[in-house]
């Protein structure tokens, strides 16, 4: 059984709330790998930055989440994903037209993905999170397509509290 989990979906949707309750339920959390590249490109005066330019933005993020990938493989249990490959392919796929060749065969997560719907009720931009629901809806959209394309079964979780959202995705999984 591959012990590594994504957690993917729509921005705003509660993914990093979600993640913070896993963690605090001892389980191995990886953060977004997105945000840690705004953060990084701001702290330096880089251009790799979404409303800069996308494309260099989705590349960082893509080498991040598979080095992420790698490091999570030395986890001695369960380890969950803010984001990952998967999402960084999609967004080089939707810009450019393209997917690097073989990087999603050869990074592979837990077949199931649990997704965050679009959820306008608790939507907010924030420093890292300049685009509207419109854009995060688009996203999802295509997240929702992409992953079964790329072999994975999708768990929409409903919108519930983070802790019930938690308890479903253990009990999907068989973790205690």
């Amino acid at each position: 059984m591959n012990k590594l989990n994504l957690i993917s979906g729509c921005s705003g949707g509660g993914k990093s709330t979600l993640l913070k309750v896993l963690k605090a339920r001892g389980h191995h959390v990886v953060e977004e790998p997105g945000r840690r590249v705004v953060e990084a490109e701001e702290a330096h005066g880089g251009d790799a930055l979404p409303w800069l330019d996308m494309e260099a933005f989705l590349q960082r993020t893509l080498s991040l989440a598979i080095e992420d990938f790698e490091a999570a493989r030395a986890l001695p249990g369960p380890g969950f994903f803010d984001r990952g490959i998967i999402d960084a392919l999609s967004g080089l796929q939707h810009l450019t037209g393209q997917v690097p060749d073989g990087v999603a065969r050869r990074y592979r997560y837990a077949d199931v993905v649990f997704l965050t719907p679009p959820w306008p009720e608790i939507y907010e931009t924030d420093a890292a999170r300049r685009h509207g629901l419109d854009d995060a809806v688009a996203e999802y959209d295509r997240l929702n397509a992409a992953f079964p394309e790329f072999g994975y079964k999708t768990q929409i979780l409903p919108k519930t509290s983070p802790d019930e959202r938690a308890d479903l995705i253990l009990s999907t999984l068989q973790i205690p």
